[in-house]
């Protein structure tokens, strides 16, 4: 399989303190991964450098589509984001006093071109290409579960499905890398093994290649290929679920070492 992420000894200093330091890591087309540590080991910064949110202190970020590579360091989010990579967060960062439809609209007008004049003055390109965002802004919440709910404000939605939207959301934006903050936070088993099922299902319906982080173990080790391991900034381990499971490096970073 083809990389289309190659990250290459990336390094974020915030003053002193090396959040992230020399991480290596590669994501072929098509693969699911996941990306664990404990709390504060720096797996949200890591998405933020891959999302332009951060600029690297160091290192290279390369990202491939359509047989094209282009480096990512420096760029700015919006970019980022057309480039063909969509994220959720960590904390949920909804429009929230729009609806759950213009959510969604939002984020796949970025895909749509029509003329400046065609906008202004509300001509037939305009009005088709409108028509076809909210039909296929729709179909998304539609797999989303959310189409009952497609007029109501995001912030009266319940807390599983603010998630579910967040994805929709990101789906909207048309990736082929398809970044996963945590997105089983807060969810009880129940929630979190439909979501499992879920990611699993959008990653070959819409052909994506996933980086997940999330603290459920039991979900990541149902469906993640690969697993990176971050702790204090640095890759400590990698390589299928049973290997990390047994590797020592983690265990002690989840345990500690004994006294």
């Amino acid at each position: 399989m083809s990389p289309i992420l190659t990250v290459d000894k990336l390094t974020r200093n915030f003053g002193g303190l090396a959040a992230v330091s020399h991480v290596d890591l590669t994501l072929n087309q098509g693969e699911l991964v996941g990306l664990i540590g404990p709390n504060g080991a720096g797996k949200t910064t890591v998405f933020n450098l891959l999302t332009g949110v951060y600029p690297p202190s160091a290192g290279t970020i390369t990202f491939t589509r359509d047989d094209r590579s282009m480096p990512l360091g420096g760029k700015r989010p919006y970019a980022i984001c057309r480039a063909g990579i969509g994220r959720t967060f960590q904390n949920i960062r909804l429009f929230k006093d729009l609806t759950v439809l213009d959510n969604v609209v939002i984020a796949m007008q970025q895909n749509r071109r029509y003329p400046l004049a065609a906008s202004f003055f509300r001509l037939p390109p305009f009005a088709k290409a409108e028509a076809e965002i909210r039909a296929e802004s729709l179909e998304l919440l539609r797999i989303m579960h959310l189409d009952a709910k497609a007029d109501e404000l995001a912030r009266n939605l319940p807390y599983g499905d603010q998630r579910h939207l967040e994805i929709a959301r990101a789906l909207a934006t048309r990736p082929t890398l398809l970044l996963l903050d945590e997105p089983a936070a807060g969810m009880n088993p129940a929630e979190t093994t439909q979501l499992s099922e879920l990611i699993a299902w959008l990653r070959t319906e819409f052909k994506l290649t996933i980086l997940l982080i999330e603290h459920d173990m039991t979900l990541v080790m149902r469906i993640c290929e690969r697993i990176y391991v971050l702790d204090h900034g640095v890759i400590i381990a990698s390589g299928t679920a049973p290997e990390v499971q047994k590797n020592p490096k983690v265990i002690e970073a989840y345990l500690g070492e004994e006294a």
